[in-house]
């Protein structure tokens, strides 16, 4: 019998066959191991830029407890600039990695208003792979609030709010607000100070300390905290001390002698002052006083200095009635006050629109008594900054045309106005108003208002802006790229 044999050539294709599959195999693991231990890698990478963001928080925390151990240290004991390394240890583990933190303060006038720290985190592990983390600690400032007023009050059907509302009095609140409105009380029974007839109530009724026809209702809380208005009204004193004592970069003006100054800020960061000696003398009505005869309109003023504004004590502290106006390019704070006893308490009159020259101004203007927006202002009025009547209010007082407690003839078209927008803050120790009614029509200052709180002043307040908090926190935190 022949048996027939396979040709050679058979042989070696099954051979390269096999080859080559296994080679594709091959590849198949050995890309498939790679993908694997890439994974992997990239997964603890993951986690150790995880743990470096753990560990650059804690170095935040670390230093805010520092903080409270040593107030103003900004240097971490050493009295030289940073970084400073902290170890950070994990109780079964020891040390796995550390913080370094770079400290920086600001202060004006020598005094210390908030400290930054850049916190940078890396594992023992992987000290390349870093994460750093920004916190400001500070006390939180009035400019965290849109109002705050320690009085009954009424926000008319006409105003949108833009911010916290806060009152330690009730709350009537018709308008529309996009944020809190928090009154300290629970309820409050209506004594006809604000108007409580809302169809089902009236006068001598107990009724929620917050209520009104405001479309937001949902956003209203009574019985927060009262803010403790004797915590957050400024100092004066130390004002006085901080822009007028010897050396002081502050700008300190004395009493006029006359009626008190006319200050316009100017965009290259100076101010104008005049001396008012001239005033027109006329009547307006407000609810604390009733009608009195007042001075707020100016007749003549003089030039009296140019002032530049230090920004190392970017303070103003003036001993006399002062007339506000003009274009702020610096975070700067003006008092208008006289701390001697028996001396009478002074007065800011919004005389102009107070503007911004620069995204990075702020204003804080503090008056001993009222501040108030004068008789003679424009149509549509624009006033930013945080203003704070220590001892009285903020507002227009009411002002007509006719009868006895009227005007001069030549200012009755001010009488009423247009628009007022305001972009700050509002702390009144009296009841605010800015707009009068009679009969539910409109008869003097501004028909329409609108009001917004700072967000750029809740992190970067002017100096000496009153705090809400004797508790030090972080007031802002972010990741750095």
């Amino acid at each position: 019998m022949i048996h027939q044999q396979p040709a050679p050539s058979q042989h070696g294709a099954l051979l390269v066959l096999v080859i080559i599959f296994g080679a594709v195999f091959f590849l198949i693991v050995v890309a498939f191991m790679g993908f694997v231990v890439t994974q992997s890698q990239v997964q603890k990478a993951a986690v150790e830029k995880e743990r470096a963001l753990s560990i650059a928080e804690g170095g935040l925390n670390y230093y805010k407890w520092y903080l409270a151990h040593n107030p103003g240290d900004v240097t971490y004991g050493t009295g030289v600039p940073g970084p400073y390394e902290i170890p950070f240890t994990d109780p079964e583990l020891g040390v796995i990695g550390t913080s370094s933190l770079a400290i920086a303060s600001t202060s004006y006038c020598g005094v210390v208003t908030s400290i930054d720290i850049e916190s940078t985190g890396y594992t023992s592990d992987k000290p390349d792979l870093q994460r750093t983390v920004f916190g400001r600690y500070a006390r939180p400032t009035v400019a965290e609030y849109a109002y705050i007023i320690n009085s009954n009050v009424w926000a008319g059907s006409d105003r949108t709010i833009i911010g916290p509302y806060h009152s330690n009095g009730a709350i009537r609140m018709d308008g529309t607000n996009n944020s809190t409105v928090t009154s300290g009380l629970e309820t409050w029974q209506c004594d006809g100070t604000i108007n409580c007839d809302t169809g089902t109530t009236t006068v001598g009724d107990w009724i929620s300390a917050v209520f009104g026809d405001g479309p937001n209702d949902a956003l209203w809380n009574t019985g927060v905290p009262p803010v403790g208005f004797a915590g957050i009204t400024v100092d004066l004193t130390a004002m006085e001390t901080a822009a007028c004592s010897v050396g002081s970069a502050g700008i300190c003006i004395p009493e006029s002698g006359a009626w008190g100054y006319r200050i316009d800020f100017q965009s290259d960061g100076t101010l104008d002052v005049y001396v008012v000696d001239r005033t027109y003398n006329y009547w307006g009505y407000s609810s604390s006083d009733g009608w009195q005869t007042e001075r707020h309109a100016i007749d003549d003023d003089d030039f009296f200095a140019t002032y530049t504004i230090d920004e190392s004590c970017p303070l103003i502290f003036v001993e006399d009635k002062v007339w506000l106006e003009g274009e702020v390019s610096t975070l700067v704070s003006l008092a208008a006050a006289d701390n001697d006893l028996g001396d009478p308490d002074h007065s800011i009159i919004l005389h102009d629109n107070i503007t911004y020259a620069t995204s990075s101004a702020g204003l804080l203007a503090v008056a001993e008594e009222d501040v108030l927006v004068g008789l003679v202002v424009p149509d549509d009025m624009e006033l930013n900054g945080i203003f704070i009547a220590q001892n009285g209010r903020f507002g227009r007082n009411h002002y007509r045309t006719w009868g006895s407690y009227d005007v001069e003839w030549f200012h009755n078209s001010y009488v009423t106005r247009d628009e007022l927008t305001i972009n700050g803050t509002i702390v009144s120790n009296g009841r605010v108003g800015t707009k009068w009614t009679s009969g539910g029509t409109f008869i003097s200052g501004f028909d329409t208002r609108y009001n917004s709180y700072d967000r750029f002043l809740v992190d970067n307040p002017p100096p000496l802006a009153p705090n809400t908090s004797e508790d030090y926190k972080f007031v802002e935190w972010r990741e750095m790229d």
